[in-house]
């Protein structure tokens, strides 16, 4: 019986908290259905006299979303298989092989995440203007205003917190596997590439899973590291809708719900894969 009051008031805070993350959500479809003409002459909290797909017709064509979200599918998917690619790499030297380093490289890479982002912004822009790129690779010849940058930076970051994930599910590997193909003859490459990595396939969805939601996402490094409008990706293109004197926040409510469905269809249909992304590393230290 005493377990009862508790149930009632965790079940009541739950649905508190739901409601509260709801809200914005709600009230941004709420407005994203509303002619601008409506919210001028009543305001934004009134009861609406029509409701309207208009403002997402007028998001998606006077804005070129489309080509938004194809710059979010250049940065974002080179960045999750090169982030993978080489956290693996690197988490399977860590975790496999006997060298007296390893505790301090894994440290670290796993410090570098204890940096803000803002902190690092000023020198790591005067770098990007410092350093020269191809004009096939860049247009301005520059690391700054490219995508190769974009896809720099975002790889950078998201490495450390990879190679401490996949470097702990590893270790749980039992280590009989590797000593087994070295007595058939195995390298180190075919025993990361043929028998560790497969066996790493969970952990490894659920990775890109996880990173595909925090690239595509990315506002501050394409804000600050993209000067062209037309190569941000789609979430901090948003700002390119809001003009300097007049700004209709119905068609930006309803261009920032477009921008969100690829997430929302990433988390539906992968939704196994976020939750164990959560509890992934945590068995073994």
């Amino acid at each position: 019986m005493t377990r009862r009051p508790w149930r009632v008031a965790s079940q009541a805070f739950m649905l508190v908290m739901i409601a509260l993350w709801l809200t914005p959500i709600l009230f941004a479809l709420y407005v994203a259905l509303r002619p601008i003409a409506d919210t001028n002459a009543h305001g934004y909290v009134s009861l609406p006299s029509g409701l309207t797909l208009s403002n997402f017709r007028a998001a998606w064509t006077q804005s070129d979303m489309w080509r938004f979200f194809l710059n979010s599918l250049i940065v974002t998917v080179p960045a999750v298989v090169l982030t993978l690619l080489l956290a693996s790499s690197f988490a399977y030297v860590v975790a496999r092989l006997r060298l007296r380093w390893n505790i301090a490289l894994l440290i670290l890479f796993t410090a570098g995440n204890l940096l803000p982002q803002q902190v690092i912004i000023t020198p790591l822009f005067r770098l990007y203007l410092a350093i020269p790129l191809p004009h096939w690779v860049s247009e301005s010849g520059l690391m700054y205003n490219s995508y190769v940058g974009l896809i720099a930076i975002n790889v950078a970051f998201q490495l450390g917190f990879c190679v401490f994930v996949l470097s702990n599910y590893m270790k749980t590997l039992p280590h009989e596997l590797d000593e087994a193909a070295v007595v058939d003859g195995a390298g180190v490459w075919t025993r990361f590439w043929r028998l560790t990595l497969p066996l790493c396939r969970p952990a490894l969805a659920a990775l890109a899973t996880l990173l595909t939601t925090w690239i595509y996402n990315d506002f501050f490094w394409a804000i600050t590291l993209i000067s062209t409008g037309d190569k941000r990706p789609v979430t901090s293109a948003l700002a390119n809708l809001q003009g300097q004197f007049v700004a209709n926040q119905n068609m930006i409510a309803a261009a920032a719900l477009i921008a969100a469905i690829p997430t929302l269809v990433v988390y539906a249909s992968l939704q196994k894969h976020f939750i164990a992304g959560l509890s992934l590393g945590s068995t073994k230290g």
